[in-house]
């Protein structure tokens, strides 16, 4: 069997049998894909073209959709493949920028002129502003909490990334900046706002209106964030003289019999 197979006669036969019966399966093959091509086709017949007013409602809404955390990636991708055609870059070394040149799909042109990275500098780094504002937080905040309020204020990692409580204790370690702990020593030295006022005797409200007319002094490193007194402030002339005023304020009037009362007008009757 296996020297006819060699032999002409079984290249001859091969030639019969076996390749007609490829050649029909790769027609099957393409019949499928043109059946499906006609569905296809068939299928988007019954779409139409958006107008530009859903044009307009898409690109107010583009914005939302790039800067949302739980956006895709990958939707994120197709947006910029959609939208711009090609990105020109050069670098101007004499004013230290990087020059980018944005072809979008329309057509139109836009120029970004980014500062140059220098050697041995790392873009992903944390801002000095936020370094500072969590060296303030430890004093009265775990790193859990220090995350909580970064956040609510819109501020990002030096990767653009949302802060957690782990990124938050690194940062905090490369600092130097000790851990808070309720009940420690440095705790006792540092309150917030509740506990300064409660520290003192008055009000949270009428001690945060005299930080405001900078009678007493506290930090305060985030708009949307807690207030930070140290025992020394709250402990010192400034704060005293405060805390006499209020209770000078808070003290009862001395009141008066109604029969030793003056009549304001006299009795019309007499």
């Amino acid at each position: 069997m296996t020297s006819f197979l060699t032999s002409g006669i079984g290249q001859r036969w091969k030639t019969a049998f076996v390749f007609p019966m490829l050649w029909n399966t790769a027609l099957d093959q393409v019949a499928g894909l043109e059946t499906r091509i006609d569905q296809h086709i068939h299928s988007q017949s019954g779409i139409t073209a958006p107008c530009r007013d859903e044009f307009l409602k898409l690109a107010s809404q583009l914005e939302s959709v790039w800067d949302s955390s739980i956006a895709d990636i990958r939707l994120k991708k197709r947006i910029v493949r959609t939208l711009i055609h090609e990105i020109v870059a050069d670098v101007n070394a004499e004013a230290g920028e990087v020059i980018l040149v944005i072809h979008w799909k329309g057509g139109v042109h836009t120029e970004l002129r980014l500062r140059r990275r220098r050697r041995g500098q790392n873009s992903c780094h944390t801002s000095k502003e936020i370094v500072k504002t969590v060296s303030i937080l430890t004093h009265t905040c775990s790193d859990d909490v220090i995350a909580g309020f970064l956040n609510r204020n819109g501020l990002l990692t030096g990767r653009g990334n949302r802060w957690t409580q782990e990124l938050a204790t690194s940062l905090r370690s490369k600092t130097s900046d000790p851990c808070y702990k309720a009940g420690s020593q440095d705790s006792h030295h540092w309150m917030n706002l509740t506990q300064a006022a409660e520290f003192l005797g008055i009000s949270p409200i009428t001690l945060r209106r005299a930080v405001e007319r900078s009678e007493i002094v506290a930090e305060h490193p985030l708009s949307d964030g807690p207030w930070i007194f140290s025992r020394t402030t709250l402990e010192s002339a400034a704060a005293k003289t405060l805390v006499s005023r209020v209770e000078r304020n808070l003290r009862p009037r001395k009141t008066y019999p109604a029969d030793v009362q003056h009549q304001l007008f006299n009795d019309i009757a007499k």
